[in-house]
């Protein structure tokens, strides 16, 4: 829960770049790159116009969600070196400030969305935000080891809620879409989290590597990895995507793959650089922008 500042010290006035952070702009890069491709791998066409606040509305719901995450989690943060340095933990903002900027934030990008494409799509966008703040960030992770699992759902909604603004209704490739990125979760935060366990555990939160240990994480990782892999070259067999996403999703997941063998098949305490472990968290991003980047070349320049 989000606790006075650090020291008991009084908050700095507010600075648009403490407010920016909250919204996690790492994050929010690829919520809208994906979001963005759903919107474009569309067989209808979209007003630059409607289209652009759509995306925006998006971006809006993912950086109020992440407001609120960091007002919650304040303490938590506190704790880990790695989260130390946000603007609740450091003391450059108060609670109730980012509380109210998280609060308006989803408000704005729910009317925008509204505003700009369909009920249905703002209904997806209230559902993404309400998943990562009340399932997630209050329920899920505090509690059980499977929350980035379950968790990652939250992050899933983006190509999904994309499509729907541009066409309205949901089918079969958005869904895939959605499966991608929900089984690609957990091998990717997993991965981030064998070389920031210290920091985990310090928190107390219960992330895999801290409650099931570093080689049961190191399983599931390949596990995920592997339905992954089939999850991503599915929609081409299918025929909801070309030849020319096809390939690029069986190279670049048999990449992922071998890049998890090495970290699935190595032994805790081989080495202390977790290399494996970071090559793969790094590939884990640039493989999602250039898959679905592929979604959208797929729809428009087919081979």
């Amino acid at each position: 829960m989000a606790q006075s500042l650090t020291h008991g010290e009084t908050a700095l006035p507010a600075d648009w770049r403490d407010l920016f952070a909250l919204t996690k702009p790492r994050v929010m890069s690829l919520v809208v790159f994906t979001a963005l491709c759903g919107l474009l791998a569309a067989p209808v066409s979209v007003s630059p116009v409607l289209g652009f606040a759509s995306i925006l509305a998006i971006a809006l719901g993912a950086g109020a969600s992440g407001a609120l995450n960091q007002w919650y989690e304040a303490g938590l943060d506190a704790k880990m070196k790695r989260t130390a340095g946000r603007p609740l933990p450091a003391g450059r903002l108060d609670p109730q400030t980012a509380l109210q900027f998280g609060i308006g934030l989803a408000a704005f990008s729910l009317f925008l969305m509204l505003f700009a494409s369909n009920w249905q799509a703002t209904l997806l966008l209230a559902a993404s935000i309400l998943f990562y703040v009340f399932v997630y960030t209050m329920w899920l992770k505090p509690r059980t080891p499977q929350n980035i699992v379950i968790g990652g759902a939250a992050g899933a909604f983006p190509p999904l809620i994309g499509w729907v603004a541009a066409t309205g209704s949901v089918a079969p490739l958005p869904v895939m879409l959605f499966l991608l990125i929900f089984l690609w979760t957990p091998p990717h935060f997993w991965a981030l989290a064998l070389f920031v366990r210290s920091d985990y555990a310090a928190a107390g939160i219960p992330m895999m590597p801290v409650v099931a240990g570093e080689q049961s994480t190191r399983r599931q990782i390949l596990f995920y990895a592997i339905i992954m892999a089939a999850a991503a070259i599915a929609p081409w067999p299918l025929g909801y995507t070309g030849a020319l996403y096809g390939w690029v999703a069986v190279i670049l997941s048999l990449i992922f793959v071998a890049l998890s063998v090495q970290v699935g098949t190595r032994r805790t305490g081989d080495g202390d650089l977790m290399q494996p472990e970071k090559r793969l968290f790094a590939f884990s991003i640039a493989y999602l922008f250039i898959l679905f980047g592929a979604v959208v070349a797929d729809r428009w320049w087919p081979l």
